[in-house]
């Protein structure tokens, strides 16, 4: 299951719904805490998370979630591209750090990537 983690509504939708027309089994969260309270983390083969949100940033979950133990794929999703956010989620082992609003294409090409199959 991937799942989705962002606290803008809008964006929850619109991915969701583009993951779902492409046939994707997947869940969205409004917040890191939701994610984690959720009982889904082990459920989730794909994270697509959002860097800058209201108290648990993105980065925060990716290092909570390394730091358990937890080594699920991640692709970032962020209104603030930022060099320096982009390294950190990268070299912690994300797939992708993607610009919002993101082309579908390059979120399909990441996804395709942390499920090893190419188009």
């Amino acid at each position: 299951m991937i799942s989705v983690v962002d606290d803008d509504i809008s964006v929850r939708r619109a991915t969701l719904d583009l993951l779902a027309s492409a046939g994707l089994a997947c869940e969205a969260f409004e917040s890191g805490d939701a994610y984690l309270q959720s009982g889904r983390v082990a459920d989730t083969t794909l994270l697509i998370l959002d860097v800058t949100m209201p108290g648990m940033t993105g980065l925060d979950l990716q290092r909570h979630l390394i730091g358990s133990g937890y080594r699920i794929p991640i692709i970032f999703i962020t209104g603030y591209p930022e060099p320096t956010l982009r390294e950190q989620a990268l070299q912690a082992g994300a797939i992708g750090f993607l610009p919002k609003p993101y082309e579908e294409d390059v979120l399909f090409g990441c996804i395709e990537r942390a499920f090893g199959h190419h188009r």
